[in-house]
């Protein structure tokens, strides 16, 4: 389960932006990830919330959004959100595709105290 590594190097993170930032807590964590990451929603919350025990996030809330996989066209010269396991163009069916969001995860915003 990778989640438990994500969530580590999460911390971390957290841990370094508080340090940074002269923060005694962190008190909510946002990320943003994408359907195409391989990274499991309630397995990354329940990595979570059992790393950040004993850290500066022991009381943060954790909130959790999902990114939809945004492409772009090279035939029709658009932008599109394809569904999950989709990876044609909804207008032309060509797969001639750039990935321009849906597969990372991204720490989006930190509040601390």
């Amino acid at each position: 389960m990778h989640e438990y590594s994500i969530v580590q190097s999460l911390v971390a993170s957290c841990e370094e932006n508080a340090k940074a930032n002269n923060a005694k807590e962190i008190t909510k964590v946002v990320v943003k990830i994408g359907v195409m990451s391989g990274v499991e929603p309630q397995l990354l919350q329940t990595a979570f919330d059992t790393f950040k025990e004993e850290t500066i996030c022991s009381h943060a809330e954790f909130i959790i959004n999902m990114q939809a996989l945004k492409i772009y066209c090279h035939h029709c010269k658009e932008e599109y959100i394809l569904p999950k396991d989709t990876y044609n163009c909804p207008n032309c069916q060509g797969g001639e595709l750039d990935v321009l969001d849906g597969e990372n995860i991204y720490l989006m915003q930190l509040e601390m105290i």
